[in-house]
C-alpha cells in the first residue's frame, strides 16, 4: 500500500531535480561538435576578387576569428561596431559573407566599416554548412594549427571578448 504513494513521489522528485539541471544551462550556448577540430576543408573566393582563391589552409600560423555575417543580418549591426574596435586593435577576422551576394556584401561593408583582414564570399552558404552556422553571426576562434577552440552564436560583444575570446586568442601553442 505504501508503494503505491511512494512511486508518484519518486517520479515527482526525480522530475524536478531533472527540470532544476536544465535551467542552469543557458539556451543560447548550443556546443560545437568542431571544438578541438580542424576547421573543416573550403576553398571560396575573396568577395569582389572571383580570380582569388582563399581556402581553409590559408587560417593557418597565427590564432584568428571567423566571423559569418550578412548584409541582410540584423544582429550582425549590433556586433560590428566592437568588430570595427577589435580590428584597430590589430585583432585579426577572418569575414565569411554568408548568404549574401557580393554586391550586397561589398556595399554593406562600404557603409558600415570592414573589420576583416580578408572576406570570403560563401554565396551559397556551403562553408557556413560544413562549419555548422545556425544563422549569422556567427564567430569561431582558431588556434595557429587551424584548430577551431571556441565558437560564440549570436554578436561578439565585449563580456564574451573578455571572459571567452580574448584569453584564447593570447594562448600560446
Amino acid at each position: 500500500m505504501r508503494l503505491r504513494y511512494l512511486v508518484p513521489a519518486v517520479v515527482l522528485i526525480g522530475l524536478i531535480v531533472l527540470f532544476a539541471a536544465g535551467l542552469k544551462h543557458d539556451p543560447r550556448e548550443v556546443p560545437s561538435p568542431l571544438i578541438g577540430k580542424p576547421a573543416p576543408a573550403f576553398a571560396l573566393k575573396l568577395l569582389g576578387k572571383p580570380d582569388q582563391p582563399y581556402t581553409s589552409a590559408d587560417l593557418k600560423g597565427r590564432p584568428v576569428l571567423v566571423n559569418f555575417f550578412a548584409s541582410w543580418c540584423v544582429a550582425c549591426r549590433v556586433e560590428h561596431p566592437f568588430l570595427m574596435q577589435l580590428a584597430s586593435q590589430g585583432v585579426e577576422i577572418i569575414g565569411m559573407d554568408y548568404k549574401d551576394t557580393d554586391a550586397d556584401g561589398a556595399a554593406w561593408l562600404a557603409d558600415h566599416g570592414n573589420p576583416y583582414r580578408t572576406v570570403v564570399a560563401d554565396p551559397q552558404g556551403s562553408a557556413g554548412l560544413d562549419w555548422g552556422v545556425y544563422g549569422a553571426p556567427e564567430t569561431f576562434v582558431l588556434n595557429a594549427q587551424g584548430i577551431i577552440v571556441y565558437k560564440q552564436i549570436g554578436p561578439m560583444d565585449e563580456q564574451v571578448w573578455r571572459d571567452h575570446v580574448a584569453p584564447l586568442m593570447a594562448a600560446k601553442p
